[in-house]
């Protein structure tokens, strides 16, 4: 089956929000509920009927765009970004190569999933338990997402659990990009459709 370079683009811009997300949080310890939002949910749609609908339409993804839009040209402000968006399609290609750990990672959200649906994805809840389902699975694996920021703020329960839960739905994004094809040559050999798709989706 053939995709879009513009599914590709969505899926990176879930990444890149959920890792901007990520880096905010260790920062500062707080999330725009508004950007991790659509990523959380995204955990949750596995079987959705379209690259957009996982993230509950692409106006959800402007952040993530934005921030890939800012690496294509050069003028990303946070060169832990992308090194961040590079360990973690490294570890989704180790955990897709897991079938325990995919298996585990499936019906923990499985079973997390009823929560979410009646508190939301960023209820603290839930957060704690996806964070949990991460640490105790797809933290195991190599490499290791070495997250930097605030140690004020790494050490409090409630950042750490929510920035495991994001660290999954970039995993999540990740492995939907790879699913419509991406793959790191891309970004050499593909650059051009890529900023064409990107600039496409953005106002």
């Amino acid at each position: 089956m053939t995709y879009s370079y513009d599914d590709r683009v969505l899926a990176l811009a879930g990444l890149a929000q959920a890792l901007q997300q990520v880096r905010r949080i260790a920062e500062t310890g707080q999330s725009e509920t508004g950007a991790a939002r659509p990523v959380l949910d995204s955990v949750f749609r596995i079987d959705a009927e379209s690259t957009a609908a996982v993230y509950g339409g692409a106006r959800a993804l402007q952040p993530g765009l934005r921030t890939l839009d800012g690496y294509f040209s050069s003028r990303d402000a946070d060169p832990l970004l992308p090194r961040l968006a590079l360990a973690t399609l490294q570890l989704e290609r180790r955990f897709a190569s897991e079938p325990d750990t995919l298996q585990a990672v499936g019906n923990g959200i499985a079973g997390i999933a009823p929560r979410a649906e009646e508190l939301g994805s960023t209820h603290p809840d839930v957060l704690s338990a996806l964070g949990t389902l991460y640490a105790d699975t797809i933290s195991h694996l190599r490499p290791r997402i070495m997250v930097q920021g605030n140690p004020h703020y790494l050490g409090q329960p409630g950042v750490v659990s929510e920035i495991r839960a994001l660290l999954l739905a970039a995993v999540r994004s990740a492995m939907l990009w790879r699913q419509l094809g991406g793959s790191q040559w891309q970004f050499l050999f593909a650059r051009r459709a890529m900023v064409q798709a990107l600039q496409a989706r953005l106002p």
